[in-house]
């Protein structure tokens, strides 16, 4: 198995794209993650503010951070 810190960080540029794009594509990474792995998500819909961690919260994974710049919002996700 591969060391958590070994992993590559996955970047999902969902700029653009309008609910509920942003928390399917998100939902999908997670599910092909492997546990220790950090999903970096770039969004643009105002919406994934509130989709996001209500799916972090459903899926049990732990969302590191969630900042906003301008309009793009992003999302730090550890798969557990």
């Amino acid at each position: 198995m591969t060391p958590a810190s070994e992993l590559p960080e996955i970047l999902l540029q969902l700029r653009g794209l309008k609910c509920p794009l942003p928390a399917l594509r998100t939902r999908k990474a997670l599910a092909q993650a492997l546990p220790g792995s950090v999903i970096v998500v770039e969004c643009t819909d105002p919406l994934a503010a509130i989709d996001i961690p209500n799916l972090i919260a459903q899926t049990g994974d732990t969302l590191e951070s969630q900042t906003r710049e301008e309009t793009v919002l992003t999302f730090r996700i550890r798969k557990c």
